[in-house]
């Protein structure tokens, strides 16, 4: 009798404190999207002297795209990221990266605040995952080229790759158009990649912003995967894209 009264005490005792622990790593976990700088970590560090100085109407088109949303399959897929990559986690969902379904819930979140706020501003999916011909005209780059050629602000949103084999945080800008007031102001808050990074990629020289959130890995990763703090950071990240947007114009 002794015994299992001892044995039960014990129980008690590992239940009250394994609760404790789990409600302070929630709480911690919890309260940690409240903090922009620490949830999309560090920023690009090369070398970018650009500056947006050109001037934006408050009614300028913005069209957001989701970065890989045409090449799943492809060698553009985007990162795994961390959790599945490293971890072995399961994928967020079936025949997609992990990037594009958080490209996807942040580009529906940028543009449902962003009309609030009253932008002019909408989203492109292609619907089709996986088109060969970058120059389809269902592609993101098609449909972002032509849009930006009418004079419309054109952004594609990313999440970097995890670890040394991504680079952070950070606008790059179009490659032959100036840098805007808009740029500017998204790259104070996120950071700047150099006009012509890797040589100057696809996005940007047909007039489409690319806009890496941060390393898909580490405290931002583990927040949009948590269920208690997914919408909460999504929306924060949100937030911040569309206050850039609201800072950049006149």
């Amino acid at each position: 009798m002794r015994n299992k009264v001892l044995n039960s005490l014990k129980l008690i005792v590992f239940v009250i404190t394994f609760y404790a622990f789990f409600q302070l790593h929630s709480t911690r976990n919890s309260n940690i999207t409240e903090d922009l700088d620490l949830i999309i970590g560090e920023s690009s560090n090369f070398p970018a002297h650009w500056v947006g100085t050109i001037d934006v109407d408050k009614n300028i088109p913005i069209l957001i795209l989701a970065g890989h949303a045409d090449s799943q399959g492809l060698a553009g897929a985007g990162t795994p990221g961390e959790a599945v990559d490293k971890f072995g986690l399961n994928p967020m969902h079936p025949g997609i990266s992990d990037e594009l379904f958080w490209n996807l819930k942040l580009q529906e979140s940028i543009v449902k605040i962003g009309k609030k706020k009253g932008l002019n501003i909408n989203s492109y999916d292609p619907g089709i995952r996986n088109i060969d011909d970058a120059n389809d005209p269902r592609t993101n780059w098609s449909v972002g080229r032509k849009f930006a050629k009418r004079g419309g602000y054109a952004i594609e949103i990313h999440f970097d790759a995890y670890g040394k084999y991504g680079v952070g945080s950070g606008l790059i800008p179009p490659f032959s158009t100036r840098p805007n007031k808009i740029d500017e102001s998204i790259a104070k808050i996120f950071g700047r990649f150099p006009i012509l990074f890797r040589g100057g990629l696809g996005a940007p020289r047909r007039q489409i912003r690319i806009l890496e959130i941060g390393k898909l890995e580490g405290l931002l990763e583990e927040n949009l995967r948590n269920v208690k703090t997914r919408q909460k950071t999504i929306k924060l990240l949100a937030n911040e894209i569309v206050q850039a947007f609201l800072n950049g114009i006149i």
